[in-house]
C-alpha cells in the first residue's frame, strides 16, 4: 500500500491442520493440512470520474494495469488448485 493511498490490497493464508490417530496403530498420527488463500484487491482507480490528470493520472493507469495482471495471475492459480 502506498503511504498516500487508502486503497490497500490484503492477502491472507489460513492453514488448517487436522491430527488423528491411525486406525491401524494407536501410536501413529495422521496429519492432514489444508490451505485457504484469501485475496482482497482494492478496486481500480476511477480516473475519469475524479478528474485526475498529470502524474496522478499516469500512476492511476499503472495501478489499473497492475490490478488487471494480478487478477489474471490469481485466476490461473485458482484453476491450478482445482
Amino acid at each position: 500500500m502506498s503511504e498516500r493511498s487508502s486503497r490497500p490490497h490484503t492477502i491472507f493464508r489460513i492453514t488448517i491442520e487436522c491430527r488423528s490417530r491411525c486406525e491401524t496403530s494407536s501410536d501413529e498420527i495422521a496429519i492432514q493440512l489444508s490451505h485457504l488463500n484469501l485475496v482482497d484487491l482494492a478496486g481500480p482507480e476511477k480516473l475519469h470520474q475524479t478528474g485526475t490528470t498529470g502524474g496522478r493520472f499516469k500512476e492511476g493507469c499503472a495501478i489499473n494495469v497492475s490490478l488487471s495482471a494480478l487478477g489474471k495471475v490469481i485466476d490461473q492459480l485458482s484453476k491450478n488448485e482445482r
